[in-house]
């Protein structure tokens, strides 16, 4: 039983047993060939002939190191070996038959009828075994004796080395039931012995069968296919795999424990960003970069893949003392990083932002640091102006003051058309930084470009439904959703962060780019999905409870306003919204006005402010909805 122990078989057991087949299939040749009788003329020479041969078997086997694979594991490039070195052998003897016929006694030493079906027995033989020890360890070590179904999608050259890491990996324990694929020239043949059907007919594929788990193989499928995919294997209860990209791979091989399980980010269907890596290299590369919001779910991404430009110095400025201590501590320790600095400074605080700017010739800002949670900024609406909009005007001066080149705006789509505080707020700053760019045109020497980036939700972000209604399902439940028709749009914190240093790297001054949303998505549908990514059953296993909209919030979200419109840059995700003109002085004062409010205390009084100031901003299920009927 020692090749069907758990332990690796030692590699001279396996050398001196393919030897000792090798004997029994030299003899076995001899013996059909003459019919079960061997003459005795070949009797005579079989002694001589026997220990020769034997000989250049173990020669070959050792150069060839036929020996040193793990039998349980065997592949098809381990039987491709198998094959070629006793081809070799098989070729010595027939040249060593020529040999001997021409110069030592005149006649062949081995007939070349016997190397032939010596050949041909002892490549399946040794073939057999291999294969027939590895079935025979996954069976016994399969306790349940029980197989579970896989689909593979995609019957290329991906979906082969999976069903072939299944094979050696998981063993009896998965049967490949079907490969599914796009390409209608491959369906109803089949590969490695299993059928190829047509990805439409995958519905039927499920229905009829029990099917544990579908593995994504295609390193190049498209987002949009692959949620459609995702959607068709939802309600079969089915566990979707991913083949991580070829890149990934240990050693430039596959193993099943590195297939993982999709995420919500996949269902999507958003396709990847193509970045115009030159053009934002050169914005960033030996420059000082500062990040405020670093510790943020944004501003920490941003300093990732800005580190990956090759900056001169990365500010990180945030007033989270723990999520900027953890930040710190992955860049040092994970990507490895050296020139940065943290600076834990409150944006608000005039005097301490003063110190950072004039102690670092900053080049560049990202102005990340907001609050933006809806209801939170609804109850606390002084808070919401002392950082979003003071906090965004005295990084914006400074900016100005210090001879920064670029300030990068990073706002929401709630600022548009808002009916909350939280939006309106961020709607302010983007008046302010963008009516910086034409007072700033009328002065002399270098000007501080101003550029403001503007999209929905992210995926995963602080405060966002993601964690949210994660954590609801894994205590159980009840997922909780404000309201059934409830849509948002949505992409990934990567994604978001590509488009804002693509927008930063094309930014000339006083734009506001608007990025793709894509589709908005029903939050309910959201619920629902993440759900059954956790195989439950909605209304059995967990509850949807629908609670009423809060404070300040819509059933959807917009990217412009009514009065605006875009154009096109290009880059297909992302265009210039084509907004009113702001004259400086005046939002300045009205700015001033606004900050100084805030001492009071009075929500009434900065609510009122703001819808002067905004005066799309109408509140939504708000106890300032009075403001909007007084007015």
């Amino acid at each position: 039983m020692i090749f069907f122990s758990s332990n690796t078989t030692p590699r001279w057991i396996i050398f001196i047993t393919d030897i000792f087949y090798s004997a029994v299939s030299l003899y076995f040749a001899y013996t059909l060939r003459f019919n079960f009788h061997i003459p005795n003329r070949e009797i005579d020479t079989f002694i001589y002939v026997f220990p020769f041969a034997l000989g250049v078997r173990a020669l070959s086997f050792a150069i060839g190191k036929i020996y040193a694979g793990v039998i349980r594991y065997t592949s098809a490039s381990d039987a491709a070996r198998i094959l070629f070195v006793v081809l070799a052998g098989s070729i010595f003897f027939y040249a060593a038959n020529w040999v001997s016929l021409f110069f030592i006694n005149e006649r062949f030493i081995i007939p070349t009828s016997v190397i032939f079906i010596d050949f041909f027995v002892l490549s399946i033989t040794l073939t057999s075994v291999r294969l027939g020890a590895k079935t025979l360890y996954f069976w016994l070590t399969n306790k349940s004796k029980t197989k579970v179904n896989v689909i593979i999608f995609g019957a290329g050259e991906s979906g082969i080395i999976t069903k072939r890491t299944l094979d050696r990996d998981a063993g009896t324990r998965y049967s490949v039931l079907a490969f599914v694929d796009d390409d209608r020239k491959k369906i109803n043949t089949r590969l490695e012995g299993v059928t190829i059907y047509h990805t439409s007919e995958l519905p039927q594929l499920l229905k009829r069968n029990q099917v544990a788990r579908l593995i994504l193989s295609p390193q190049k499928l498209s987002a949009t296919r692959k949620s459609e995919i995702i959607e068709t294997c939802l309600g079969y209860d089915i566990k979707i795999l991913n083949v991580p990209p070829v890149s990934d791979w240990i050693n430039g091989e596959l193993s099943y424990r590195q297939m993982k399980g999709i995420n919500i980010d996949d269902l999507l269907g958003r396709e990847p960003i193509n970045l115009n890596a030159g053009s934002i290299s050169k914005k960033i590369k030996d420059k000082t970069v500062l990040v405020t919001g670093a510790a943020g779910s944004i501003g920490s991404e941003l300093v990732k893949q800005i580190s990956s430009y090759a900056p001169k110095q990365l500010l990180l400025l945030d007033n989270a003392e723990s999520p900027l201590y953890e930040l710190e501590v992955e860049l040092k320790e994970k990507l490895k990083l050296e020139n940065f600095e943290v600076i834990l400074c409150d944006v608000r605080e005039q005097q301490r932002m003063e110190k950072v700017f004039s102690s670092f010739k900053i080049d560049m800002v990202f102005h990340a640091a907001a609050y933006k949670h809806v209801p939170m900024m609804e109850k606390n609406p002084a808070e919401a102006v002392a950082v979003n909009i003071q906090g965004t005007k005295i990084a914006a001066d400074l900016a100005v003051k210090y001879g920064v080149k670029e300030f990068v705006m990073i706002s929401t789509d709630k600022a548009v058309n808002p009916t909350n505080v939280m939006g309106a707020s961020k709607r302010i700053a983007e008046i302010y930084t963008r009516s910086l760019t034409p007072a700033l045109s009328k002065g002399e020497g270098e000007k501080t470009r101003f550029v403001t980036t503007r999209f929905g939700n992210v995926l995963g972000s602080n405060g966002s439904v993601i964690p949210f209604f994660k954590k609801q399902i894994e205590s159980g439940g009840p997922v909780t959703v404000t309201h059934p028709e409830i849509t948002r749009y949505f992409m990934t914190i990567p994604e978001a962060v590509q488009l804002v240093l693509e927008a930063s790297a094309m930014g000339k001054g006083g734009e506001i780019f608007v990025f793709d949303m894509g589709k908005s998505v029903k939050i309910a549908d959201l619920a629902r999905k993440m759900i059954q990514l956790y195989k439950l059953t909605i209304d059995k296993d967990i509850k949807i409870v629908y609670t009423g909209l809060r404070p300040g919030e819509k059933l959807y979200e917009e990217l412009l306003n009514n009065e605006e419109n875009t154009l096109p840059t290009h880059h297909p995700q992302i265009l210039i919204g084509k907004v009113k003109e702001y004259e400086f002085a005046q939002v300045s004062k009205d700015v001033d006005e606004l900050i100084a409010l805030t001492e009071t205390q009075d929500n009434q009084r900065i609510v009122t402010k703001m819808k002067q100031m905004v005066p799309e901003f109408i509140s939504n299920n708000s106890e300032f909805e009075a403001l909007d009927k007084r007015n």
